[in-house]
């Protein structure tokens, strides 16, 4: 107990081996948020598969134990399991040389990318709020934001098993003024969700088709919820000016179709991050006092 108070009291008054710490532990964590990114869609895609079995009268299949912890991570090619020292974040890849050290078959390059934005978002908020809970809480909102930003890349998909956790989790940690005051964050998950759920139905009603899913409501509600309502017109504006330069980039110089859907998910979370690092600059610029 004694040396757990000194390295608590070091990591105290020392923001520098705190950010350092903290980002070697986001590292590890990015490790994690890859499984998460790669498993919990193939977990949800096997629940309606289930859930329609069981609707049709039919008796669902059984198969192994899938989770977040089982089965072990191996390689989709050759099937080697993954050892401890090859699942060494960013450090592994690089000695593996991005091959898997069975067949050889190449590994994704988003595998350390994770680990190192896991790790560098880690860092960065520890070193903007010191040693203490907000620390805590604004890691929680931050590795939430890099699964749910590779997710939706990946499936367009933003799985209530992260948004919905996340909204409450900023509601709770509001509680006694947190990053604000519980009315503010309560206001802000309403007004979050019905801004977008708004913009869904009147695009829908213009257009006849959906301009983005109900995956992104919760989302904003969530960052609403850790932030209060006073940031939503920043958040809003920064995701939907990324999301359009993006998007504009990707249609001219990649020729991405425009048929294609874009997730906006990812551009939320970038001005969720940008909610929570400079939360009171953006909000000053439009509210006085702030």
């Amino acid at each position: 107990m004694e040396n757990l108070t000194q390295i608590t009291e070091l990591l105290r008054a020392s923001p520098i081996l705190f950010a350092v710490v903290s980002g070697m532990f986001g590292l590890m964590v990015g490790s994690f948020l890859n499984v998460v990114i790669y498993r919990l869609p193939k977990m949800m895609e096997r629940e309606w598969k289930r859930g329609c079995s069981e609707m049709q009268g039919e008796t669902p299949a059984t198969g192994p134990v899938y989770n977040l912890v089982m089965p072990r991570s191996a390689c989709p090619g050759c099937g080697h399991k993954i050892t401890a020292l090859e699942n060494i974040p960013v450090l592994s890849y690089l000695i593996l040389r991005g091959k898997c050290a069975g067949c050889k078959t190449p590994i994704s390059a988003r595998y350390p990318l994770v680990e190192a934005l896991a790790g560098l978002l880690a860092g960065s908020v520890a070193w903007h709020f010191g040693f203490g809970a907000s620390s805590v809480a604004a890691w929680l909102f931050v590795f939430a934001l890099v699964a749910l930003t590779f997710i939706d890349f990946d499936t367009q998909l933003l799985p209530d098993d992260i948004t919905l956790p996340l909204l409450w989790a900023g509601l709770v940690f509001n509680f006694n003024g947190g990053f604000t005051d519980l009315r503010s964050a309560v206001a802000g998950a309403m007004a979050g969700y019905l801004f977008l759920w708004s913009v869904y139905w009147m695009f829908k009603l213009v257009t006849g088709k959906e301009g983005m899913g109900y995956g992104d409501f919760k989302l904003l509600a969530a960052i609403g919820a850790w932030f209060g309502w006073q940031l939503l017109p920043a958040v809003i504006l920064l995701s939907s000016v990324a999301g359009s330069v993006i998007g504009i980039s990707l249609i001219v110089l990649a020729r991405h179709g425009r048929n294609v859907p874009i997730p906006f998910g990812p551009y939320l979370a970038m001005g969720g991050i940008a909610a929570l690092f400079w939360g009171h600059q953006l909000a000053g610029l439009y509210l006085p006092g702030y």
